[in-house]
């Protein structure tokens, strides 16, 4: 029998404000446990929240950019369960009138084009965090967490593959860093999914069981756990048992999935309307400023790269993949840069600068004016590309001044025509036997040639002046 997997998304974000959704508390990751918490988030007797302005902000351009349906009349509901990282035993959450419905993202796999519907987009309070030690065998709550804002993004059950929620997920994230809405770091929990996943005949229409996955901290931890766990679905029923509706815990290390509990229903949580918030009411003339305020996301980038400029899809999709480069291509040609000498720099120097140092794009010191000058002292002829690639090794960290460089270290290219062919002559007078294996047909004799005379010039010359003095003089 041939078996189809079915999966389904929810994905929390935690949104990009300084402080929480319903308090004053900071949102800033990491602290001494247990100090970045007041008695609101806590959910200490007598204290009321008031809801965070920016949050709804966030959630509402987000909304717009997964093509959802804003909803002017939500609410927030109690969930309640007690966990110890939810030291209120309830939280704030939206089940009935979430803030926005009906999405849709277009994704791209190797099979072609698909939609992935969202089905709901709702605000809610984190909760926080168990620490175990294994040492002392001890499990510690660190209640920083609790209150930081997010977003929770449901999907219909579209997916089939692996390759389509890697798809889907690395979209999301684009968009949302893209909006600035969230910074998206896995490693830090900014972005979080948890997979419903369940099996049927292919061809069937009927969903089967379903189980919840969480604990999912990368892109490749959730590839294997849905390759892993359609496996054990699919032998669990060929081998004539039941798969259980259950929520199952990803190991990492034993790349394998565990059950930690029966899958709650929501009758379970005990769902009622929050007393303490009044229902959000927006204007449309709001939704309509959000909504026109809405920067260029990558995809739309893209697609002008290669409009505008001619550049290849694959140069267009990693100068865009991360909004830090976009602004820096963009930041020189408005200087002037030639767009592709822009690209190539960004693809060559710029990516392999960032990968040795092991840095974000955001975070290096390199600024487009200080890349724009050294792309037109090469486009002038002040510089050649070998020589300008030393400056910007040098310039990178500190974003120096690339004159300033250039005129201390004696780098600025020689372009006399008479010192060049003099210098090449006297290479040639100093090698008679490679000039003698170059007339007898090795060609790699006058590379060697090239080399000696640049290395005379220290550099500095322009490399086609050399061939071209070199062969008139050989000739």
């Amino acid at each position: 029998m041939t078996w189809e997997t079915v999966i389904g998304l929810e994905t929390h974000v935690e949104l990009a404000t300084k402080t929480k959704i319903f308090c004053s508390c900071t949102t800033e990751f990491g602290g001494a446990p247990n100090t970045h918490c007041c008695p609101v988030c806590t959910g200490m007797p007598g204290t009321l929240p008031v809801l965070n302005k920016k949050v709804l902000e966030f959630a509402v351009k987000a909304g717009l950019a997964l093509n959802c349906a804003i909803t002017r009349h939500s609410r927030f509901d109690r969930k309640n369960y007690f966990y110890p990282d939810l030291p209120k035993a309830y939280q704030i959450s939206q089940l009935y009138l979430p803030i926005a419905r009906d999405g849709a993202v277009d994704i791209r796999t190797g099979p072609g084009d698909k939609t992935i519907r969202i089905h709901e987009l709702h605000m809610e309070e984190d909760a926080g965090k168990l620490v175990h030690d294994p040492w002392l065998n001890q499990t510690r709550a660190d209640y920083n967490r609790c209150g930081v804002p997010l977003i929770e993004i449901v999907t219909e059950p579209d997916f089939r593959t692996a390759d389509e929620v890697i798809a889907y997920l690395e979209k999301l994230k684009e968009t949302l860093a893209y909006l600035g809405v969230s910074d998206c770091k896995m490693q830090e929990g900014s972005l979080r999914c948890d997979v419903n996943l369940s099996v049927r005949p292919q061809g069937s229409l009927e969903l089967g069981t379903r189980t919840e996955m969480k604990n999912l901290s990368s892109f490749k931890a959730i590839a294997r756990a849905i390759q892993y766990e359609a496996r054990r679905q699919i032998e669990l029923i060929e081998e004539g048992g039941r798969v259980a509706q259950e929520t199952r815990r990803w190991d990492e290390n034993k790349d394998a999935s565990f059950a930690m509990r029966s899958k709650e229903e929501a009758q379970d949580y005990r769902y009622f309307p929050e007393p303490d918030l009044p229902p959000i009411e927006l204007d449309p003339d709001c939704v309509d400023a959000l909504r026109a305020a809405q920067p260029e996301l990558a995809e739309e980038k893209r697609a002008r790269y290669q409009a505008d400029y001619g550049l290849s899809d694959y140069n267009c999709r990693m100068i865009t993949s991360d909004q830090a480069l976009a602004a820096l291509f963009e930041g020189l040609v408005a200087l002037g840069a030639p767009p592709r000498q822009g690209a190539n720099w960004i693809m060559g120097e710029v990516l392999g600068a960032l990968s040795q140092h092991a840095m974000e794009p955001k975070d290096m010191a390199l600024t487009a004016p200080t890349l724009a000058r050294l792309i037109a002292l090469v486009g002038e002829g002040k510089l050649n590309r070998n020589t300008a690639v030393k400056v910007f090794e040098a310039v990178f960290d500190t974003d120096g001044d690339v004159d300033a460089y250039v005129r201390a270290h004696g780098l600025e290219q020689v372009n006399d025509g008479a010192l060049v062919r003099e210098v090449c002559a006297r290479v040639l007078e100093a090698n008679p036997q490679s000039v003698s294996d170059y007339r007898g047909g090795k060609e790699k004799a006058f590379g060697f040639l090239v080399g000696q005379a640049m290395g005379e010039l220290k550099g500095r010359a322009d490399p086609q002046a050399v061939n071209q003095a070199l062969r008139a003089l050989l000739e």
